[in-house]
């Protein structure tokens, strides 16, 4: 039985995931640092009907003793550990990057740049070992090299993690190893929350415009994290990128944005309530 391990995963799109790899019968790993929103995850898994066994470990992605601690744990309880993805991340505050403090700087760097590489690094000696498996690290806005105002520090750490991507699947080319290495690029994903912006989200009332946009082009975790697993899941190649919101879907929404409305249930998106701008890139 096959084994996935996902960080930042006890809630929103990294849970979705979860969710449809345990319908795919794989042992599915919960990993994130929030001790109570674990406890939530692995009670919504453990309640799936299906095969596969749900563990959860608190990790901190900045810290490699502690990936390479859950890591250990992990395999005197299973054989292999098949997919990872490198999914923990956290936003900015909406401010001009001389606004914000050094500290969320730092914090953000080490999370979604530097989290993404400790991870691939912790959970590669294990898959040359197994000679199998399969990396994939989230892309966010500014991983396309597009620039938005309050994203400067989120943006950079973002097209890192795109280059960083890039560069592993080359050098697991060049050294010959049966690892397929990939991206996911999510696109926009819309979720009701309360909290803050350095992990739990940010308090936003967002201008009409964007709201409309983000009507026209958002997608819940759960509809793009079954598209994402299905990809994963036939997956033979290196060096692929997994892409929800591709141009041609973006500018048919655009185009047909006035006569159809999408899940309007749903979707009424009450975008004046609070929304976790997980600014995924396209």
């Amino acid at each position: 039985m096959k084994t996935v391990v996902i960080t930042g995963s006890a809630r929103g799109f990294g849970l979705e995931m979860l969710k449809n790899f345990r319908e795919n019968s794989y042992n599915t790993v919960i990993c994130d640092i929030n001790e109570n929103a674990l406890k939530e995850a692995e009670d919504i898994l453990g309640k799936m009907n299906y095969k596969g066994k749900v563990f959860s470990y608190k990790v901190d992605v900045t810290k490699e003793e502690d990936l390479n601690k859950m890591i250990k744990d992990l395999l005197t309880k299973v054989k292999t550990i098949d997919v990872w993805i490198n999914n923990a991340g956290v936003n900015q505050p909406d401010q001009a990057i001389w606004e914000i403090d050094k500290n969320i700087i730092d914090r953000l760097i080490d999370i979604d740049l530097k989290g993404t590489i400790l991870g691939s690094r912790a959970i590669m000696p294990v898959m040359i070992k197994q000679n199998n498996g399969q990396i994939y690290n989230v892309e966010g806005y500014g991983s396309n090299d597009a620039t938005m105002l309050g994203l400067s520090i989120y943006g950079t750490a973002k097209r890192a993690v795109t280059y960083f991507t890039e560069a592993l699947a080359k050098e697991v080319t060049e050294r010959g190893h049966n690892i397929c290495v990939g991206k996911i690029s999510p696109g926009i994903m819309i979720t009701n929350f309360i909290g803050t912006s350095m992990g739990d989200g940010e308090k936003i009332d967002l201008p009409e415009k964007t709201k409309k946009v983000y009507n026209i082009l958002g997608d819940y975790p759960d509809v793009i994290a079954k598209f994402i697993v299905g990809k994963i899941l036939t997956n033979t190649k290196n060096n692929v990128k997994f892409n929800w919101l591709t141009n041609g879907k973006a500018f048919t929404r655009f185009l047909t944005a006035g006569f159809n409305k999408r899940n309007s249930k749903r979707r009424t998106c009450k975008m004046h309530l609070r929304f976790k701008r997980r600014r995924h890139g396209f």
